[in-house]
């Protein structure tokens, strides 16, 4: 049997030879900086021949296993010793040298791998964290320099993105098995969605849009023409899930009272969850979000509201699943879009700028809040009437109108107020915003459906503080899956 001391003398003549330099003249003669770029390699080096040590003194030691059957029931009695592997870590290249399992037409069965749960490919999993992390934070090439900064590890650009997209492949599992702690019967339950694009690659598209895109033809070959639209876009669907204490306020908290005077907080956003994806639709993203909800109120005994914008297949879907969930949920608009409604109309009927459109929105704000959606849309329609407007000229009063008719059944903004709701959608307009716009709408970025998928689950995942939660599970599944599923009764063998 090979000894620690037999097995580490790689490393510490390593080491030694580093202690020797520091104590010559070459480094008396550097400056802090100088020692600190020459130990930061050195002491790679050190640290990569003691993991490289460590799997030698592994692999001596190696014991053979009595049984090694794989899922066919096949036995896998031939052992052959001397079969080594690359591993990419974040200290530098190593060899694994372990035991064959061997039969005639079958893969070879490697028990010393799943011990070490080594992953598929060549590199390792601190390497594959790494890149899903810094992938989520900027480009590709960003997370390439990162890793290198790190490590001092070269990873190719098309190898980060692979890495960063084997990252997320447990999102979905995660979160099903995930259990929440207890919760005030008091406090709501918030869901909210919305879309945000982002721009594909042609193949990438969804079938309507890429043929839309190959019907369109340009006036001009480097640039749009005035008027053109490229379909590029893929909508990415986001959705939220958040707890809140209720908060009564009056129509006045909201809006057109004295700014001197103090104002109630509107509720506050607590344990936000959040998802996203652009290869579901939003039926499909909307159902996770309601997985969500009753992860923290199975029984459905809280109060459940649904804040969207009056998107009207977003508020199908939240109807949809809360009549197959059998759970009542409030749906209501955000008032913040009525307010920029409002002030559309408002510039049908004053100048731009004028300090009376202000008083106008107000007014009619107020009233939308006491419950009047309908009459301020009669409201707006007869002053367009009244002053005789051209249609150009009072569309946007019109739309405004048309649309507090069309919502008014979500507006109902005196019993959200009353019961303490929130009223508006700024959590999920802070996590579109946050989620897609600062990572995947870069600058020339154009995206295949995998590598954006990824990287929305994998900010999802750091925005709502559960990586090293996520990580952990994610390479015990990765035990299961490499490993585990290549045995009978996915049983890792061991020795004798």
């Amino acid at each position: 049997m090979v000894t620690i001391g037999d097995g580490f003398a790689p490393s510490r003549e390593r080491f030694e030879t580093v202690c020797s330099f520091l104590g010559g003249g070459d480094a008396a003669g550097l400056t802090h900086a100088e020692l600190e770029a020459r130990l930061t390699v050195d002491l790679r080096e050190v640290v990569r021949q003691l993991y490289q040590d460590h799997l030698d003194l592994r692999a001596a030691r190696e014991q053979r296993c009595s049984a090694v059957i794989g899922t066919a029931e096949v036995h896998h009695g031939a052992v052959e010793a001397g079969h080594t592997r690359p591993l990419s870590t974040v200290f530098g290249e190593v060899a694994v040298t372990r035991l064959a399992y061997r039969h005639r037409g079958e893969d070879n069965l490697y028990p010393a791998d799943g011990a070490l749960n080594l992953p598929d490919e060549r590199h390792s999993h601190g390497l594959r964290e790494l890149a899903g992390i810094e992938a989520s934070r900027g480009s590709f090439e960003e997370a390439q320099a990162a890793i290198g900064r790190a490590t001092g590890v070269k990873v190719g650009k098309r190898q980060v993105e692979a890495l960063a997209s084997r990252s997320a492949v447990d999102f979905e599992g995660f979160y099903e098995q995930a259990a929440h702690a207890s919760t005030e019967v008091s406090e709501l339950v918030v869901l909210s969605a919305d879309g945000k694009g982002i721009v594909m690659r042609s193949d990438a598209l969804r079938a309507a849009t890429a043929k839309a895109a190959a019907s369109s033809t340009s006036k001009l070959k480097t640039r749009l023409s005035k008027g053109e639209k490229r379909n590029r876009k893929r909508m990415a669907e986001v959705g939220a899930v958040y707890d809140a204490t209720p908060v009564v306020r009056s129509p006045t908290d909201i809006i057109g009272r004295d700014e001197e005077a103090p104002r109630p907080p509107a509720p506050k956003a607590t344990n936000k969850w959040l998802t996203a994806s652009v290869a579901e639709d939003a039926a499909s993203v909307i159902g996770k979000i309601f997985d969500e909800a009753e992860r923290r109120d199975p029984t459905h005994e809280r109060t459940w509201v649904a804040l969207v914008d009056g998107a009207r297949h977003q508020i199908d879907c939240i109807v949809a699943e809360a009549k197959g969930r059998q759970v009542e949920v409030t749906i209501v608009c955000d008032f913040v879009h009525v307010l920029e409604y409002l002030w559309k109309a408002a510039w049908s009927f004053f100048p731009e700028g004028d300090p009376a459109a202000e008083a106008f929105v107000a007014e009619k704000a107020l009233a939308v809040l006491g419950g009047e959606a309908s009459t301020v849309a009669a409201s707006i329609r007869r002053k367009a009437t009244r002053l005789g407007l051209e249609p150009r000229a009072r569309e946007n009063a019109d739309r405004c109108a048309d649309y507090l008719l069309a919502k008014r059944d979500y507006l109902n903004y005196p019993r959200a107020l009353e019961h303490g709701w929130p009223i508006a959608t700024g959590v999920i307009e802070g996590a579109c915003r946050h989620l897609v716009k600062d990572r995947l709408d870069l600058t020339g970025s154009r995206w295949g459906l995998e590598g954006a998928e990824s990287i929305l689950k994998l900010r999802a995942l750091r925005a709502n503080g559960d990586w090293d939660d996520y990580w952990s599970y994610h390479l015990r599944q990765e035990q299961r899956r490499v490993h585990e599923s290549r045995y009978l009764n996915a049983v890792l063998p061991t020795a004798a």
